[in-house]
């Protein structure tokens, strides 16, 4: 083996020590402790490894250790997630699709599901329009501030007060209120 041969293969054992600390201790701190302790299980002296450490240094310099860029978060528009969460109670109560989108109609016009909405000329409030908003009360206490407690009141109306969505948005139809 050459001597090219031997810094080669000493710079790769190096790489791999500062790869693994760093990846053992989560940074860049880790490169540099196994920098030095690629030198010592090579069975270096002291004097040769200092006298490497400048290339090591900039070997390492090349292999810099970085956080992963943090993913962007994602959080779905609060009129999505009570679509879906309307959706799933529509379905367990084994209504249709239809029923489904008869509710979206009723519900887009009411208050564009928007779980604070307020009409001020009548004192209906949140995504069923519920008169007076705190009707909604005896679902749960959050009623003003929880889409899911106004959507389950809201269900829970519309099949009582008209059968189903259908019904609801029918009569909404016809005289402009539910």
């Amino acid at each position: 083996m050459t001597r090219t041969d031997l810094d080669s293969n000493s710079v790769l054992r190096s790489t791999v020590a500062a790869v693994i600390a760093a990846a053992l201790t989560g940074g860049v701190g880790g490169v540099a402790w196994a920098g030095e302790m690629a030198g010592e299980m090579a069975g270096e002296s002291a004097d040769e490894s200092a006298g490497q450490n400048a290339r090591q240094v900039t070997h390492l310099g090349v292999w810099t250790m970085r956080a992963a860029p943090e993913a962007p978060r994602f959080r779905a528009p609060a009129k999505v997630i009570s679509k879906a969460y309307a959706f799933r109670l529509v379905t367990r109560r084994t209504w249709s699709g239809e029923q489904f989108q008869c509710l979206d109609s009723l519900w887009t016009r009411e208050s564009n599901w928007d779980h604070r909405a307020y009409n001020s000329g009548s004192g209906a409030y949140g995504i069923p329009q519920a008169l007076p908003g705190d009707k909604m009360g005896y679902v749960a206490r959050d009623w003003r501030f929880n889409p899911q407690t106004q959507i389950r009141w809201g269900l829970r109306y519309i099949k009582g007060r008209y059968g189903s969505p259908c019904g609801a948005w029918g009569h909404f139809r016809s005289h402009n209120w539910y």
